[in-house]
């Protein structure tokens, strides 16, 4: 066979594994939609999961979710998204458990195992002495009539038509549908909780909305001798001075109280260059920008940034309850505090 024989077979080859490998891509996103409408269609007639909200809610402990295998992986994610909407939630290995880690649940805890047969041993093995605690049990499985579904307060059905493995074994569709019924049971509680974007912040306040919405004003601004100021009655080149050394691209005028009446910045000073002859015999009051935009320190930085884009300014005063200047923000700064 000729090099170009071989080079024509191989590619041939590859774009017959490419089709097989679109038409297996879509074949798995059917099939999983299919189960998830499928299980969306079994909630017309079922209050299971309407009962497992009000159980949930009634919990005035945590709730612990347990799996093993793929259906552990998937009660972690659960246990992570409930425990960051509002309801306090952790993962526990059953096998773990079964060694001292159940030490952790308690009476005021309720449980949500996780097996898509309903026999898993390890989960099995537990249950009992959950249930002894008191602790209420939910079960997520394709099962109705196995063991942990027979054991559950309340049994959510997760069962699947078949899987989108072509061998009908990896579990795909089946931990698809359990994750989503997770997700559903997680925003059904935020909603009950009435859990709102400041409480999301809360707990995420490495993320970016944490930083938008925890971070306030006093906490990035600049204060003390970093805030370049001068009074009405200076000379200009005074003023420039202070702009100068401070770095902010402009300065704030006070009054003797200390009260802002003016702002003077670089882009003044640019377009005033060929209107000025004497910088020396020019007051900063005559060129000065007077009522100046300001915000408070407890005010969020993000509402500092929605002045300054609104108005077109890099730069703002911070005052407080008196009117009386504490700080200044320029939008570096909350660049660097990846407010935006």
């Amino acid at each position: 066979m000729s090099v170009t024989d071989e080079k024509t077979m191989l590619k041939a080859f590859d774009n017959t594994a490419l089709d097989r490998a679109m038409l297996l891509a879509r074949e798995t996103l059917e099939i999983e939609a299919d189960a998830i409408r499928a299980v969306l269609g079994r909630l017309a007639s079922d209050d299971s999961v309407g009962r497992a909200v009000g159980m949930l809610l009634g919990c005035s402990g945590r709730v612990v979710v347990s799996g093993i295998g793929k259906s552990g992986h998937i009660a972690r994610k659960i246990a992570a998204t409930l425990s960051s909407t509002g309801t306090p939630a952790m993962f526990v290995h059953p096998a773990e458990a079964a060694h001292g880690d159940l030490g952790m649940i308690t009476a005021d805890d309720a449980f949500i195992a996780i097996s898509y047969s309903g026999e898993a041993a390890e989960l099995l093995s537990i249950l009992p002495i959950v249930k002894r605690m008191g602790a209420p049990l939910i079960a997520m499985t394709g099962k109705p009539q196995s063991s942990l579904a027979q054991l559950a307060d309340v049994h959510l059905n997760i069962a699947v038509e078949k899987e989108a493995c072509p061998l009908n074994l990896a579990p795909t569709a089946s931990t698809t549908v359990t994750l989503a019924l997770g997700d559903a049971l997680a925003v059904a509680l935020l909603d009950a909780r009435g859990f709102r974007e400041e409480d999301f912040a809360r707990s995420h306040p490495g993320g970016a909305l944490g930083r938008r919405l925890l971070t306030h004003v006093r906490d990035v601004m600049r204060s003390g001798d970093a805030v370049p100021m001068v009074t009405a009655d200076v000379p200009l080149t005074e003023a420039l001075l202070e702009i100068t050394q401070k770095g902010m691209g402009m300065t704030a005028i006070v009054d003797a109280s200390g009260r802002p009446v003016g702002v003077f910045t670089d882009g003044d000073l640019r377009r005033m260059l060929d209107k000025v002859q004497d910088f020396t015999k020019v007051t900063i009051r005559e060129v000065m920008h007077a009522g100046p935009r300001t915000v408070h320190p407890e005010q969020l930085a993000v509402d500092a940034v929605a002045v300054m884009e609104e108005f077109r300014i890099n730069q703002m005063l911070v005052v407080d309850a008196d009117g009386k200047l504490v700080g200044a923000l320029h939008i570096h700064d909350l660049t660097r505090a990846k407010v935006i």
